[in-house]
């Protein structure tokens, strides 16, 4: 259900975003970061399900273990991007938004919004960096059980190593540092700007857009959060009892499908695109309906 949701959802932004560019039509920052990580959010999903597949049925293949350790680096390396274009994206509408006008904050406005395509790049790399990390240490892992003649299925059922969790979490504590002081700083900069709007008394002043900016970063922080919590949880928990709950999973499948929803519904142009596309939908299926009732009359007059 949510892998389904989530190729509809991701792949809507995708297209909306490259069939922009294709037109020739400008690309944002924005439109860039957030098309990137519906790329990488769809590849995390599918990934999820092809190594819940291999768990069911692979487990008595000779070299499972090997295809288990390729899924869980490429779930490594999709989860890692997902946080660093979260995080950066977060930065660019901090550098976008804020009011802010230091001569540092100006010079990362002009840096970063000017190599926003260098940046998704670079966090790409520094992903396969930390994916690459944990597949050395469960090749190494699976190296001692060989060595001390371990069984595929002791392969299987060991626990996670803890060095694996450090590695996790000391990848993502940089990106997840950058996220939550942009988070911070816009939030508290949208914050003041609208009180002082208010205390302006000036009626013709829309402050909806503010409104919206901070709802916008509100629902995202608290994505963050909770999407960091339960991925964490899932990790210690793994490594504690050697199992992964269930519902950890349902959480970390549902989540990027709801926060990418949100996007759809907070960017006016996903948001226009989405009523063009469910109002051609539901004309559709109305004439298909009407159809279908006037091949009925029809046979009922015969």
């Amino acid at each position: 259900m949510a892998l389904m949701a989530g190729l509809v959802i991701h792949s809507f932004i995708i297209g909306v975003n490259v069939s922009d560019w294709w037109r020739g039509r400008s690309v944002t920052p924005v439109d860039l970061i957030v098309t990137s990580l519906g790329i990488s959010r769809m590849c995390t999903q599918s990934t999820i399900t092809i190594d819940v597949i291999l768990l069911m049925f692979l487990q008595s293949y000779p070299h499972s273990e090997v295809l288990l350790d390729i899924m869980a680096t490429l779930y490594v390396f999709f989860t890692s991007i997902n946080i660093w274009l979260t995080s950066l994206l977060s930065v660019v509408l901090c550098l976008k938004i804020s009011n802010l006008h230091t001569r540092l904050f100006l010079y990362l406005r002009r840096m970063i919004l000017h190599r926003t395509g260098c940046l998704i790049a670079a966090s790409g790399i520094v992903s396969i960096i930390n994916s690459l990390l944990n597949l050395l240490l469960a090749i190494k892992k699976i190296h001692e059980g060989r060595t001390h003649n371990s069984t595929i299925h002791e392969l299987f059922i060991d626990c996670m190593d803890i060095n694996s969790v450090c590695t996790f979490t000391a990848g993502a504590f940089f990106p997840l540092l950058l996220y939550f002081t942009s988070s911070v700083l816009l939030f508290v900069s949208l914050y003041h700007h609208t009180t002082r709007m208010k205390m302006s008394s000036n009626l013709s002043i829309n402050l909806e857009t503010y409104y919206s900016a901070m709802k916008l970063v509100s629902f995202t922080f608290m994505y963050n959060t909770v999407y960091l919590f339960s991925h964490i949880t899932s990790l210690l928990y793994h490594h504690l009892y050697c199992y992964t709950s269930p519902w950890i999973h349902v959480v970390l499948d549902f989540l990027p499908v709801l926060h990418s929803s949100y996007l759809i519904y907070r960017t006016a142009k996903l948001r226009n695109q989405m009523s063009k596309v469910l109002h051609n939908v539901m004309d559709y299926l109305f004439q298909r309906k009407t159809t279908e009732n006037i091949e009925n009359i029809e046979i009922v007059d015969r």
